[in-house]
């Protein structure tokens, strides 16, 4: 008769060993920072975080911006969702930007702001905030004169 201690003891080596064999779990890949696109002003930097915002399919982005970074009254033609992930981020509705009118942000914070819905944000302190919505990505300035791409050097 086989002692129940040589069992558990089989059953305890068995299981240590498959563990072994298991693959370990990928740690996370690092985002891959670049310049912002154009339609941002000079200054921040973005990194894909899944899917590719230039298709007609769900994505998701980060944007890092340096403390005081700004970008002026714009809308978007879908829903997007902003979640803090570091600073904080100053956001208002409306036309002109005023930064009295802002509301605060902070770290581990989410909203969802409708299509077409005309807002503009500030950063306080270096702040990156992580958006999802669906592409293609654009951004439409309220008043064209301040999409920097219209300040653009031409050849």
């Amino acid at each position: 008769m086989r002692s129940p201690t040589l069992t558990c003891i089989l059953l305890a080596f068995a299981n240590s060993a498959l563990w072994g064999q298991a693959k370990p779990m990928a740690p996370p890949t690092a985002l891959h920072w670049g310049p912002a696109p154009a339609v941002f002003p000079k200054g921040a930097e973005m990194a894909v975080v899944t899917g590719d915002p230039g298709k007609a399919a769900p994505f998701v982005v980060e944007l890092r911006m340096p403390d005081g970074y700004r970008i002026a009254p714009h809308f978007h033609p879908t829903e997007e969702t902003v979640e803090v992930k570091q600073g904080t981020f100053l956001y208002g509705m409306g036309d002109v930007f005023d930064v009295a009118k802002t509301k605060p942000m902070h770290v581990g914070e989410k909203g969802t702001i409708p299509a077409t819905m005309h807002h503009f944000a500030t950063a306080q302190g270096p702040t990156i905030v992580a958006v999802s919505s669906m592409g293609p990505f654009a951004l439409i300035y309220v008043n064209p004169a301040d999409d920097p791409q219209m300040h653009a050097a031409k050849p």
